[in-house]
């Protein structure tokens, strides 16, 4: 099941079932965080109750999409309280870079560069056995939910910046249980947009590049997540006009880690299963634009799809004045 947030033209909110071309509106559920909560509360799974509550609107997907309507998946009605995080080294990449990365692996560890040396741990021991725990990976906090873009909305890369990349990946969707249980609602492809220009001049320039606008969407895959996706990340100039394109593949068949040794690495601290929080966490990627050297234009468009995801997530490049005051003594 496919669930999609937007609004309507009078402004008010909705989730829908994706079917097909259309949105079958929930009834009686203007968020998806309402229907979780719901969910929780009745002692139902997410797709069930979608099901039982879908009433008979339908509307055009393609119409909420090109009024710009459509809103994240998942968020908060307080931007504070949720969190936009995620991890990265998890993927394996492409067969060539594997290969690559596998004969540096065989190496001596003294030679290795520390990105390498977590690359390896995470081969080692990202994927453990029931019941254990695993190496945890490299972990990056990117914003609260204010930096979470919906798809046709703009990507803003701050003036100070020296690069607006995308990174095509996918995200879990989490709220926290009263209880303080953690509860992934489903999945849903995002571009998680770093500058890489800073990140490799240091990379300990790391948190500093990740903080940075994201997109997120347009559906929530509700459910367990394929072992194998594959999708397709491309740039569009600003005719419309591809002018860089390639396949992305994820999914723990193509990761180094499992979710579950990346989840329990996450929420294994107190501060993030605060009752009623979101989160939206990034399993990383392999696949950049910026790897075959191209620098993405203000103006731009990135489109990342995958079928398992149903409809894209297309992002235009714009760059945004720095807003700063300068701190004064009180």
């Amino acid at each position: 099941m496919l669930l999609v947030q937007f609004k309507d033209k009078e402004g008010d909110r909705h989730v829908g079932v994706v079917e097909g071309a259309n949105l079958r509106i929930i009834d009686g559920f203007p968020t998806t965080y309402a229907l979780a909560q719901a969910a929780v509360a009745r002692g139902l799974k997410l797709a069930a109750l979608a099901a039982l509550e879908a009433g008979p609107t339908v509307v055009s997907y393609e119409e909420v999409a090109s009024q710009g309507r459509l809103l994240p998946p998942l968020d908060h009605a307080d931007d504070a309280h949720c969190y936009v995080t995620g991890t990265g080294l998890t993927h394996l990449g492409s067969a060539d870079t594997r290969d690559a990365m596998h004969k540096k692996i065989g190496g001596d560890v003294a030679t290795l560069s520390d990105s390498m040396k977590m690359f390896r741990m995470g081969v080692e021991g990202g994927k453990p056995a029931e019941g254990e725990k695993g190496v945890q990976p490299e972990w990056f906090y990117k914003g609260d939910g204010s930096v979470v873009r919906a798809s046709g909305e703009a990507l803003p890369m701050p003036e100070f910046a020296l690069d607006g990349g995308e990174e095509p990946e996918i995200a879990g969707l989490y709220v926290i249980g009263q209880d303080g249980q953690p509860l992934r609602l489903g999945y849903a492809i995002g571009n998680e947009f770093s500058d890489h220009v800073t990140e490799r001049e240091n990379y300990l320039y790391l948190a500093h590049s990740k903080l940075r606008a994201c997109a997120v969407g347009p559906a929530l895959l509700v459910g367990e997540l394929p072992a194998h996706i594959a999708g397709t990340s491309r740039i569009r100039d600003r005719d419309g006009l591809v002018r860089w394109e390639k396949a992305f593949v994820s999914g723990e068949q193509n990761m180094s880690h499992t979710i579950a040794n990346l989840e329990y690495h996450h929420f294994k601290y107190g501060l993030f299963n605060r009752p009623g929080d979101v989160h939206i966490h990034f399993f990383g990627t392999a696949t950049l634009s910026f790897a075959d050297a191209v620098t993405v234009q203000p103006g731009e468009s990135f489109e990342i799809e995958s079928p398992v995801f149903g409809p894209a997530l297309r992002n235009k490049l714009a760059v945004v004045p720095t807003a700063f005051s300068k701190v004064k003594p009180l």
